[in-house]
């Protein structure tokens, strides 16, 4: 068993409240929670990584090159490899998400980018 406490987790913020803590995992898959200020979007991207997005406050709009979904309390998405994305808080209030990722990934697809 490997435990993870919320308050000793690695934390990243890419942007100014857009913060992101890495939960248990492993290779094989990993945890992200994250929450968002409102008007606040990430950047359109795309990775190898499935990815799952489960809200758990507030409400997130998930936009595909195609598509769009908002999300409210216990909504959830799946997006495919490679799938681009972004995701944006549409909301009047901080949202507060779950991100599943597998294979399993680190905050170094952030910090290593080139924009």
């Amino acid at each position: 068993m490997k435990p993870v406490r919320f308050e000793n987790t690695e934390t990243y913020e890419p942007d100014d409240g857009w913060k992101r803590a890495s939960l248990a995992g492993s290779n094989q898959f990993t945890f992200e929670w994250f929450e968002k200020p409102p008007g606040h979007s990430s950047p359109m991207h795309d990775h190898e990584n499935e990815q799952v997005c489960v809200v758990l406050e507030g409400e997130l709009t998930v936009f595909t090159e195609s598509d769009q979904v908002t999300l409210k309390k216990h909504d959830s998405v799946l997006l495919e490899s490679w799938e681009s994305h972004r995701v944006e808080n549409t909301g009047d209030e901080r949202a507060v998400a779950l991100d599943v990722f597998a294979p399993g990934r680190g905050f170094d697809f952030w910090t290593d980018r080139e924009d």
